[in-house]
């Protein structure tokens, strides 16, 4: 079917921290490169974002920093809309759910879903912490996922697994607030019937086969394992006030509550926003991450077929997840790389994410970001295939015809194969971005960089200029087309790139996808400005003070997180006094082969020498211990390690990192075998 406009949503990102590279991946880059290209296309297109700033976590938030939720949200709405903004996420709008207008928007949705009868009020038993006074919303409950067994499962769903859970279903439940395990207490809300609505949401899955496979196939698991009626308000303070009579303390379930931010931000964007959600002509799509397949394929569903008046989403292209060097994206980590801490340190490298990001993107399964490979990407082939492309073009162009595009005197057949491979760009570009496959269709764009690369090392045109310059003329127009199709073609992809080369060759700006197709957008004598680097190498200090940043941050986050042994049980001065501790100075010291942590140590204790094994190869090297004083104990019965005899034990102070260091003796005139009592 064709359009006549479209409707693009990103996932609105909750407002209790900044946004990171997962969020990226997941689902902003794709939209964002979806909706430019859509832009270049000529279509009639809005994309719909803001901030989630109801959600448990915000309250969390609030709590754990001393400060208000709307603080809270006031804060990070603007570091995500700033971050955004720079990185060119090309946003219409970026809302807020705590505005008047939406606000007013959800409650009049819900009333008129009440007032037709669609809830099932129920009172229910729920969890309420004794100890807090309050009833525990989903994501104040954590415990043991029963799918996994992950032991800190929220009550909504297992960040872990991906399984969406009821409270009820976690296994040893305990308090976020105060750690204590909850009672079940009676309390009135209101259900959305999903069990009822079954056949038709069932109708819905199965009209969308052309789904991606992993989407797809969380909505039949949902629906195999059969709905369940689902609560759309909770008993909290923070959030929109549920519009019904006899509803006092209780707000809109977040998941009611957030996707109807996407009609509200419409709203405030423009006075026809009835068109983008009303008209069966709009296409509408939603860009989220896997873990809210079925809030946005089921439950959003749900309540617009509830509500009557509103189109249902075309197509929901989730992604899989993100990590980072190797373990998952954490941000009560911290081990993730900030978009605003990235933007600050790597001026005016937009493009090199957002490149690194998409060739990388989590499309069909979870994939890593690592430093390396994100200088590898820039260097290997930003700079050295794009990059290199055009300056040489651009470069030569100045050289031989003082910046004026050279007249195409005579075409070989390789020129005619050449012009006809490079109309063929666009429409291979396009079926797979329409295709929600963005890392085809970026290796595609790089394609046709590859091909004017090879084209110029073909011909060497710095060799061919000296025996014929009629040559030259036709090889330097046809690489100068290549760069001004990249210029339009690349736009959605690395729009600040795209800008500064469209630039750099003076392209009419009003040039669109379509005219991609056309090898002639610069003509004959069209002056071009002076050439520049596209992109710079990064080196490898640069790389590895971020490397060092994450091994810094995990570090710190493992010594705050680390738990503390009690103290063991009481003993007796008699017993004390049997440990027979003296100072010893270390003669010798190897690793014990075929062990990591273990070291060979030989030890002057002032009345013999014996072996110890230590494990402290962690922290020490042999070479760097010889001659250093420890404090020994003499007269632990001997044990073989690794079938080494180990006579003895020596002392070890452990500090809030983990580190260990020696037990060492504090008075200067303590000789070999002094005693410490």
């Amino acid at each position: 079917m064709n359009f006549k406009r479209h409707t693009v949503t990103a996932a609105l990102p909750y407002a209790n921290g900044p946004v990171h590279i997962g969020h990226l991946a997941g689902c902003y880059l794709p939209a964002d490169i979806y909706v430019r290209y859509l832009r270049s296309k000529g279509e009639d297109v809005k994309f719909i974002c803001g901030s989630d700033e109801h959600g448990v976590p915000i309250t969390i938030k609030a709590k754990k920093e001393g400060v208000t939720p709307q603080q809270v949200v006031d804060k990070y709405n603007k570091i995500m809309g700033d971050a955004f903004k720079e990185f060119g996420v090309s946003f219409d709008i970026y809302s807020r759910t705590s505005s008047p207008t939406h606000h007013a928007t959800a409650s009049e949705f819900f009333k008129t879903l009440y007032d037709k009868g669609v809830f099932q009020e129920e009172v229910t038993e729920q969890y309420f912490d004794e100890k807090a006074n309050q009833f525990l919303a989903d994501r104040y409950i954590i415990g043991t996922c029963p799918k996994c067994a992950n032991e800190n499962a929220y009550g909504d769903q297992c960040e872990k697994c991906g399984t969406s859970l009821n409270p009820t279903d976690l296994i040893n439940p305990r308090s976020t607030l105060s750690g204590e395990k909850p009672v079940l207490k009676k309390t009135k809300n209101w259900f959305l019937p999903l069990d009822k609505m079954q056949p038709q949401i069932e109708a819905f899955i199965e009209s969308h086969k052309d789904w991606k496979t992993n989407v797809y196939g969380q909505c039949k698991s949902w629906l195999n394992a059969g709905l369940q009626p689902r609560a759309m308000t909770r008993d909290l303070d923070w959030g929109v006030k549920v519009p019904v009579d006899g509803a006092d303390g209780k707000v809109l379930y977040v998941w009611f509550d957030a996707p109807i931010g996407y009609i509200s931000a419409t709203k405030d964007l423009t006075p026809d926003w009835a068109k983008y959600w009303k008209d069966k002509e709009t296409k509408l799509v939603h860009f989220i991450g896997k873990d809210n397949i079925v809030f946005h394929c089921i439950i959003f569903p749900a309540m617009l077929m509830a509500e009557g008046s509103y189109i249902l989403p075309e197509n929901v292209p989730a992604n899989e997840f993100l990590n980072l060097e190797g373990d998952k994206i954490s941000t009560s980590r911290n081990w993730a790389v900030w978009l605003h801490e990235y933007l600050l340190e790597f001026k005016d490298k937009q493009d090199v994410l957002r490149y690194t990001l998409c060739a990388n993107a989590p499309e069909s399964k979870d994939n890593d970001f690592t430093w390396k490979d994100f200088q590898a990407k820039n260097n290997n082939e930003l700079v050295a295939i794009l990059g290199n492309f055009v300056n040489r073009t651009l470069v030569l162009t100045h050289k031989y015809y003082g910046g004026k595009v050279p007249e195409a005197a005579e075409y070989t057949k390789s020129d005619v194969l050449l012009l006809e491979e490079i109309s063929k760009y666009p429409s291979k570009i396009a079926a797979s971005i329409e295709q929600y496959r963005f890392r085809e269709a970026l290796s595609e764009l790089m394609n046709l960089a590859r091909l004017g690369n090879k084209y110029l090392a073909d011909n060497e045109p710095w060799t061919l200029i000296k025996t014929d310059e009629k040559r030259v003329q036709t090889i330097m127009n046809l690489s100068l087309q290549i760069s001004a199709n990249l210029a339009v073609l690349m736009e959605p992809f690395l729009p600040f790139t795209s800008k500064k080369l469209g630039e750099m060759l003076n392209l009419n700006p009003a040039f669109r996808w379509n005219d991609a197709t056309r090898t002639d957008l610069l003509l004959t004598g069209h002056q071009i400005n002076a050439a520049a680097l596209l992109f710079d190498k990064i080196e490898d200090a640069a790389i590895d003070a971020q490397i060092q940043k994450l091994a810094d941050s995990k570090k710190m986050n493992e010594a705050q997180n680390k738990t503390v042994e009690p103290a063991k049980a009481e003993t007796s001065f008699d017993d004390f006094s049997k440990m027979d501790i003296r100072v010893g100075t270390i003669l010798e010291a190897e690793r014990v082969p075929k062990t990591e942590k273990l070291l060979k140590l030989k030890i002057d204790t002032g009345i013999d020498q014996r072996t110890v094994v230590s494990g402290i190869a962690e922290y020490y090297k042999p070479e760097d211990i010889i001659g250093q004083q420890v404090s020994i104990l003499v007269n632990l019965a001997p044990r073989k390690i690794k079938g080494i005899e180990s006579q003895g034990m020596i002392l070890m102070a452990e500090n809030n990192a983990g580190e260990l260091s020696f037990v060492a003796p504090t008075k200067s005139n303590m000789n070999n075998g002094g005693g410490i009592r």
